[in-house]
């Protein structure tokens, strides 16, 4: 039965009022919008931790304990290496902007000789050019001034907003707080309102969930394992540094593809131009023990075969997400490719027939061959 032009105008009068409504709370909620979201992911991840104290307390006074165990756990922490990272992120800095560091690694590279033979073989093939050390090294010395300053600032950011961080982080924990006791109300709610049918909502409140527990989980304590111990190898073979590249090789264990080897493999060439072949071998293999030990054991251990991605997808994902968002986007650039990905497979396996009926209707096995 159709409905009347009365009960026509006063649903659309609803929705134009309810699409006012839903902008004006989502600018309430905006400037808060990165904490909400941290929230949301750190009650994931100690969802757990909440259950077990559940099993002797009441809902309250065990999201109490919860959030003060996220407090001593996560933010203590953060705040404590902060000071000693912007130390060594500076002189990284200096190092390379006083051309230190270029020197010291022109004067390694000069006792090879192996760019006098390379010039040597070029004009004995009759190419009138020439390298100099000085012109090679200039890139990767600009680099370290680049990151150095880089990590300086955001350090130094940290520690003159503390103030500021802890608030948001207290403002966290109040939402975290709530989550941990009226969460699957909340959850509820969103089924409620979203217009699609509940098994395309719970598919990707799911999905959200495995994506953000292999992000933080998975590769979290991912990069916080190749990052210590290749902090660890730095300070044991007097690399230099060994708090601020074990923070980078943290950082950078999160991308695929590249990983920690990007940070590993160039050290342990530089042990070798600086006849120490052994140690430069051991770090090499080092590399590839950890890197295979973590891909191919412990993130399949902890996070499962659940979420399948392609490792260039969550690489480019990374990569936009760290462009668009900052350091969030390495929550926020997966979660985002999550949720594209959801909807497709939710349009492929519902919604297609409706667009495309006779393309579905028609999708039989084909010769894939041009």
């Amino acid at each position: 039965m159709g409905q009347s032009p009365s009960e026509k105008a006063v649903f659309f009068f609803f929705l134009a009022l309810f699409s006012v409504s839903l902008l004006l709370a989502g600018k309430l909620i905006a400037p808060f919008f990165d904490t909400i979201v941290m929230a949301l992911v750190v009650t994931g991840i100690f969802v757990p931790v909440n259950t077990l104290f559940l099993k002797r307390l009441k809902p309250t006074p065990a999201s109490m304990i919860t959030c003060v165990l996220i407090f001593f756990v996560v933010l203590v922490p953060v705040l404590l290496f902060v000071g000693v990272l912007s130390k060594e992120a500076y002189d990284l800095y200096l190092m390379a902007k006083t051309a230190v560091l270029s020197n010291q690694i022109q004067q390694v590279l000069e006792n090879t000789q192996a760019l006098e033979r390379l010039n040597h073989l070029l004009a004995t093939m009759g190419f009138d050019i020439s390298f100099s050390w000085e012109e090679l090294i200039k890139p990767i010395s600009e680099l370290g001034r680049v990151v150095g300053l880089y990590l300086f600032q955001q350090a130094s950011f940290i520690a003159s907003n503390v103030f500021k961080i802890v608030f948001y982080f207290c403002l966290m924990l109040i939402v975290v707080f709530y989550l941990f006791i009226d969460g699957t109300r909340f959850v509820h709610f969103i089924y409620d309102l979203s217009p699609l049918a509940d098994e395309h909502n719970e598919k990707l409140f799911c999905k959200f969930k495995e994506m953000a527990g292999a992000v933080l989980i998975g590769n979290g304590l991912g990069g916080l394992i190749q990052g210590g111990l290749g902090g660890v190898a730095f300070f044991l073979l007097d690399l230099g540094s060994p708090f601020l590249w074990g923070v980078i090789m943290g950082f950078l264990a999160f991308l695929p593809i590249v990983g920690v080897g990007v940070v590993l493999v160039p050290a342990g060439l530089v042990l070798m131009l600086k006849q120490r072949v052994l140690a430069g071998i051991g770090l090499v293999i080092f590399y590839a023990l950890l890197s295979w030990g973590i891909e191919y054991m412990f993130k399949p251990k902890v996070v499962g075969d659940r979420v399948k991605m392609h490792p260039l997808i969550v690489f480019f994902a990374i990569i936009g997400g760290l462009q668009l968002y900052g350091i969030l986007g390495i929550i926020y650039g997966p979660l985002v490719i999550t949720l594209f990905l959801t909807l497709a497979d939710i349009y492929f396996a519902n919604f297609q027939v409706l667009v495309e009926p006779d393309r579905v209707k028609g999708n039989t096995k084909k010769d894939s061959s041009c």
